[in-house]
């Protein structure tokens, strides 16, 4: 096989379509999994049992489900019942609440390594449950877990590719519908080199934060 330049500058358009539509699912999905992420950890640990016992239910649910089956569902049944969403809202929605229910996890994990003193101190200081959160405990918490956050970035753009089932296409989709239409393998290489260029250095960026941390 020789390989031919030109078919990548014909490809370069779509290319480029394909990071637009990557990169959207990558950050807004990231940022829906780790707010949502955090409203289940806070939730889980209420002591009332109509918000605690639902919220561990629904979140076990969607992690013990594929997100490809979860992105079907979304796309071909939820409009069923309501309004439907373009493919690339539909993805945004499937990924950042399947990677919600991870990042819940992670943050819990992060809130029960508070010291119980920290509890104690800020109830012997009346401080009110809003104020003992965002001012005592999630700012340690936090702090903690950001690089398993971080982990949780690298993981969803492996997975956002999942997104171009459902017709919005991303770098592997452009990549996989440009192959089948000239036969050819340029492509799917260009976009295996992208994801390694995306990937790595968020890779390199999360070991920095770890030390960082870890330093303090």
């Amino acid at each position: 096989m020789n390989w031919d330049w030109h078919v990548i500058d014909e490809f370069m358009p779509r290319f480029w379509d394909g990071v637009l539509v990557t990169l959207q699912a990558l950050l807004l999905g990231s940022l829906m999994a780790f707010t949502l992420g955090l409203v289940w950890a806070i939730a889980q640990r209420s002591n009332n049992k109509w918000i605690n016992w639902p919220v561990t239910g629904i979140t076990e649910f969607i992690r013990n489900t594929p997100l490809l089956v979860q992105l079907f569902f979304f796309f071909y049944v939820v409009p069923e019942w309501g309004p439907s969403m373009s493919p690339l809202t539909t993805g945004i929605l499937a990924l950042g609440l399947h990677y919600s229910t991870y990042t819940a996890e992670v943050y819990r994990a992060g809130i029960n390594g508070v010291p119980v003193g920290q509890w104690e101190a800020a109830t012997a200081l009346s401080l009110s449950k809003t104020r003992t959160w965002t001012s005592v405990i999630l700012p340690q918490a936090i702090r903690r877990v950001v690089p398993a956050l971080g982990n949780y970035v690298v993981a969803m753009l492996k997975d956002s590719p999942m997104i171009a089932t459902i017709g919005a296409f991303d770098m592997l989709g452009e990549a996989q519908a440009f192959s089948n239409e000239t036969f050819t393998t340029e492509a799917i290489t260009l976009v295996g080199v992208a994801f390694i260029l995306i990937a790595y250095p968020a890779s390199v960026l999360i070991r920095f934060l770890e030390r960082r941390l870890v330093q303090q």
